[in-house]
């Protein structure tokens, strides 16, 4: 809601002129206005312009110019560099600043304009709000987990051709036969007979069959 105007002026005889100002003739500006141009910046108000009670005109870093016939309403502010167009119209404790109104332009009253500290409604986007048709992306350490059941083992086919190679191969760990143990035992025995002959060179016959003395009788 906005505040209501008390149309009661600082000084009723005069208003306030600062800086490169230029007022052309016929324009009319109510009691209590202050119109101030920074350094390097100026102001110009045009022919039969109206500037309402209590408004302030504040030019920096440019120009602040106001239309021909141009209506600005009571507690308006202009700041920074500011253009009303010819025949536009102000309402009342409206705000502009580096901004501007085109000819015959309207601005409702309690309006503000320029004011680029605040994000304007509708052009914000929610960081957690994807618009849509997006695609969410993964990134590549995230892999999507399955539960994967391990699938049946393939029964392994016989090979024919090494099933008989098995079988024809000759086994290195078979035991030995009867015939090589006979063998091994005669040589034992060689070696046996060779060493009594050593011993007893007198008594070679001590191992053949049949000899008591070898057999342990007396």
């Amino acid at each position: 809601m906005l505040p209501s105007l008390q149309l009661r002026s600082i000084d009723t005889a005069h208003y306030f002129v600062s800086g490169d100002v230029t007022i052309h003739e016929g324009a009319a500006i109510a009691p209590g206005v202050l119109i101030q141009a920074a350094p390097e910046s100026r102001i110009v108000i045009g022919v039969g312009a109206c500037i309402g009670l209590g408004s302030v005109i504040h030019a920096h870093g440019g120009t602040i110019e106001i239309g021909a016939g141009a209506s600005i309403g009571a507690g308006v502010l202009l700041v920074g560099q500011v253009k009303i167009g010819a025949h536009a119209c102000v309402g009342s404790s409206s705000t502009i600043m580096n901004g501007g109104v085109e000819a015959e332009g309207v601005v409702p009253p309690g309006s503000l304009m320029g004011d680029r500290s605040r994000p304007v409604e509708g052009l914000a986007i929610d960081a957690a709000v994807k618009p849509p048709g997006t695609i969410p992306t993964h990134s590549p350490t995230e892999l999507p987990t399955t539960d994967t059941q391990p699938s049946p083992e393939t029964p392994k086919v016989a090979d024919p051709w090494v099933e008989e190679a098995l079988e024809t191969s000759p086994n290195p760990e078979e035991p030995p036969t009867s015939e090589q143990e006979a063998g091994a035992n005669v040589y034992g025995q060689v070696y046996v007979n060779n060493l009594l002959v050593k011993l007893f060179p007198n008594q070679r016959n001590l191992n053949q069959p049949g000899n008591g003395h070898l057999n342990g009788s007396g």
